[in-house]
């Protein structure tokens, strides 16, 4: 019933806003003036045709080719084209990422059932049609961009490792890999998270750890006595019933790994598990590390990881890309990382180990610091272009004044704290995943990009234990974050329907 409901609701807007947008804007609007006539080219049968300034692989176009196959017979029954070619118009095309944005919103909600299994239709259906009103992805819904399948697709792949399903899992993520190259390291992601759940799966069927568990439970009686006396009894108890507690022993399942225990306590049982079961995890994972193998080859033959516009797209050290990043994903999930409570969970973390805790967020900020100085990149596309969000943000906010993007570092650092707070409350070791996911994805694209962000956004709010729920739900999470930042742009005088959310206008994902 869930997925129903949530396809219908998308659906009930995709449909309006898909005319008004094609009546509005009906030829190629910004970058699909490189990707409508590149798909047409396919629909002709024209695959050696290539326009170089599109940097990203035809994964795209092969989907829309399906799609518009798939719409053809009935368009020529009722006599609306009159060859295949004809059918794919602007509109059609730009129609594929609606399907797929259902289908993405269908995901969404499978995966938060399967996460939170105890949360109720309701509340997981809401949260699913919340999810896929995320500003960077509804937007892009409309438009012929890469954005769209690509979420869907990694999506669909992690979806699949949750339910173990090994081999259709590491086949979306080629496919994923196909549509957007970067998403080979969210392919990586989701392998390990695979193998977190594996690892968890066989703990709780296996005595795999039972020497570490008994390790452990040694160490925590021997700091547990105290006197002499006790000591004594302890002995004595346990020659009485040294019998009774061999027989128990064998019979015990080893250490969980609950969401209480430590990072490293949880990447020790994970190797224990992955070691005992290494050639039923080889064979598992064998199929991802081949799509890796692939890859990596593709990439020795073409010199690069884009395709086309090289120069444009060289891999830059961009560490405030992971600045800004946690900014904006704490701004659009308001209610849980900017509240009095958030705060004061945090606080409580902080005064548990002070001297360890502050020598954490020293070494934060003065990373923070040395990276806004040395390692922010103003692209030349990030000044030139004025039809973008990003370009307002960096001028009237960044560089309002030399000192603004130093007075900034201390939302930067308290984001990425709130964020890791909340992922360490399901796993600690896919947090950590997580974070050098981030990094890799990231760190090396030289343009702010919110686009870029939303894969990683959606992994952080399906693992994000979310507290509120109702119209404050939707509030805090967009409308309040959208409208702040289109007050920020307005001040320059220009018309907000000529930006857009991320857009990069003549650069980027091509």
């Amino acid at each position: 019933m869930g997925r129903i409901a949530v396809a219908s609701i998308v659906i009930l807007w995709l449909i309006p806003v898909s005319i008004l947008v094609n009546r509005i804007v009906p030829k190629p609007y910004m970058d699909e003036i490189f990707h409508v006539p590149q798909a047409q080219q396919y629909c002709r049968g024209n695959f050696r045709s290539w326009d170089p300034m599109i940097t990203t692989p035809p994964g795209l176009y092969f989907l829309s080719l399906a799609y518009v196959a798939s719409l053809f017979p009935g368009l020529f029954c009722m006599q609306a084209v009159s060859s295949f070619p004809d059918s794919c118009s602007t509109s059609i095309l730009r129609l594929t990422n609606g399907v797929l944005s259902v289908l993405c919103s269908i995901l969404v909600y499978e995966i938060i059932a399967h996460l939170r299994p105890s949360l109720d239709d309701k509340k997981a259906t809401f949260r699913a049609v919340v999810l896929s009103l995320y500003p960077l992805h509804w937007f892009f819904t409309f438009l012929y961009y890469t954005d769209v399948a690509s979420l869907t697709a990694v999506l669909a792949m992690y979806l699949l490792i949750l339910k173990k399903k090994f081999l259709l899992s590491s086949l979306l993520g080629a496919l994923s890999v196909l549509i957007r190259q970067t998403n080979i390291i969210w392919m990586l992601f989701v392998a390990c998270a695979g193998v977190v759940v594996f690892a968890q799966s066989h703990q709780r069927n296996s005595a795999e750890v039972v020497e570490f568990s008994r390790s452990k439970e040694k160490d925590d009686l021997s700091t547990n006595r105290k006197g002499v006396s006790m000591i004594s009894n302890l002995r004595k108890r346990r020659a009485d019933n040294g019998a009774s507690n061999q027989n128990k022993f064998p019979s015990q399942i080893g250490v969980p790994m609950t969401y209480s225990s430590g990072l490293f306590d949880e990447i020790q049982n994970i190797i224990i598990i992955s070691w005992n079961h290494f050639w039923e995890l080889l064979v598992s994972f064998s199929p991802f590390f081949m799509v890796f193998v692939a890859f990596v080859a593709f990439v020795c033959w073409n010199g690069s990881i884009v395709l086309g516009a090289k120069d444009a797209h060289a891999v830059s050290p961009h560490f405030a890309q992971l600045l800004y990043f946690a900014a904006v994903s704490a701004v659009f999930m308001l209610p849980v990382h900017f509240s009095l409570g958030q705060v004061a969970v945090l606080f409580q973390q902080f005064r548990k180990n002070k001297l360890l805790n502050f020598f954490q967020w020293l070494m934060a900020l003065t990373v923070s610091f040395l990276s806004v100085q040395f390692f922010s990149i103003a692209h030349p596309y990030l000044l030139a272009d004025n039809r973008h969000y990003p370009f307002y943000l960096w001028r009237k906010v960044i560089n309002f004044h030399w000192s603004t993007k130093y007075l900034m570092v201390p939302l930067y650092v308290y984001s990425w704290f709130s964020i890791v707070s909340n992922l360490a409350k399901i796993r600690k070791a896919l947090g950590a995943v997580y974070f050098v996911a981030c990094a890799a994805s990231l760190v090396p694209a030289p343009l702010i990009e919110f686009r870029y962000y939303t894969i990683p956004f959606f992994f952080l709010i399906l693992h994000t234990n979310i507290l509120t729920t109702g119209v404050g739900f939707l509030w805090g999470f967009y409308i309040f974050p959208s409208i702040a930042i289109q007050c920020i742009c307005s001040c320059s005088g220009h018309s907000l329907g000529s930006m857009k959310l991320g857009h990069r206008g003549s650069y980027g994902d091509r």
